[in-house]
């Protein structure tokens, strides 16, 4: 019998949560990055422009682990325009060792979210100062929230700001975060105030044009920019190219459709200009943050690494839980696992 596990969003919400455990994982998978043979084709997708629209799918196979994923990911971004939200997808979890299906998630886009906000955990563990208290959060979208959620993990985050283009929603996620996390959250008008005195910032936007400014930032600031996942995206102005250490998540990526990738157009980066990867930081192969005073820069493009590791985690978790539907691919039946 081929048995393959059929877990939906619901399930894996209550089992698969944003903690250390999910950030250890996603911290692990990035260092596997920088010190393992890892299979990381490019990412493939696909451009709906008449419905804002992109689809991306993304894997990677780590050396040594017992399974990999693929991810597909669709993103239509005029969906909450309708009532509904911008992503969804679902991740399928191979055997390493035979190819046989072991898992299907039918996550509509949660278990990206979670690795995503984790990925914004080990940027921010790594480049942010250890005094952190003040974070700025540019967007108000769910990546918004889980990318708040996912530095108190990592930083003793005291207060945070919300700026959106929507102020009004801005408002809700800056109430809604007050209330999960007991921390002082304020919607702020403008980007720059938001900005103004924090210690970490992190922009969450599919912003076509910079939201934030290079003269904006001030020495010993972080900044995590993760919108910027395809070429035409940019969120952060080339000019901060000039004041901060950069780091990517895979500068393979980021060349071709990260900030990096605006930087370089701008001529305000050579072609081939070398930078740290995130990866290499965490396994102590390059050192982060330097100085208290240092500016730094992380572009997360969102690496196929990263959706293996938290489908493997998914995985392990619903074995654990007795959770989701036991399917048998031979015969075509299924039960409760």
């Amino acid at each position: 019998m081929s048995r393959m596990l059929i877990l939906g969003e619901a399930e894996l919400r209550r089992i698969v949560a944003l903690d250390r455990s999910a950030v250890d994982a996603v911290e692990g998978a990035f260092a596997a990055l920088a010190t393992k043979a890892v299979a990381m084709p490019p990412i493939m997708r696909i451009d709906i422009p008449e419905h804002r629209g992109e689809v991306d799918v993304k894997s990677a196979y780590v050396p040594g682990l017992g399974s990999f994923a693929i991810k597909v990911s669709p993103g239509f971004f005029d969906n909450p325009k309708i009532g509904l939200p911008s992503l969804n997808g679902l991740m399928i979890l191979f055997s390493a060792h035979t190819g046989l299906v072991e898992a299907l998630f039918l996550d509509n886009g949660y278990l990206t979210d979670v690795r995503t906000a984790a990925a914004g955990a080990v940027a921010a563990k790594h480049l942010a100062r250890p005094d952190a208290r003040v974070a700025a959060i540019l967007g108000a979208g769910v990546q918004a929230r889980l990318q708040l959620e996912a530095l108190t993990l990592v930083r003793p985050i005291a207060e945070a700001r919300i700026w959106a283009r929507d102020v009004e929603k801005a408002r809700e996620t800056a109430a809604a975060m007050a209330d999960k996390l007991a921390i002082a959250v304020t919607a702020m008008a403008d980007p720059e105030s938001a900005v103004s005195g924090a210690d970490v910032i992190v922009t969450t936007t599919p912003a076509e044009a910079p939201i934030l400014k290079a003269d904006w930032l001030r020495p010993g600031q972080h900044v995590t920019a993760m919108g910027s996942d395809a070429e035409h995206k940019n969120e952060i102005d080339p000019v901060v190219f000039g004041r901060a250490t950069y780091v990517a998540d895979s500068l393979k990526q980021t060349r071709r459709l990260g900030e990096l990738h605006h930087a370089i157009a701008a001529g305000v980066v050579a072609d081939e200009a070398i930078f740290a990867e995130l990866g290499a930081v965490v396994a102590g192969l390059v050192p982060g943050r330097q100085s208290e005073d240092e500016i730094t820069l992380c572009d997360l493009t969102g690496t196929g690494v990263q959706d293996t590791a938290i489908a493997i985690l998914a995985h392990r978790r619903a074995v654990e839980a007795d959770a989701g539907m036991a399917f048998d691919t031979t015969t075509g039946t299924g039960a409760d696992a």
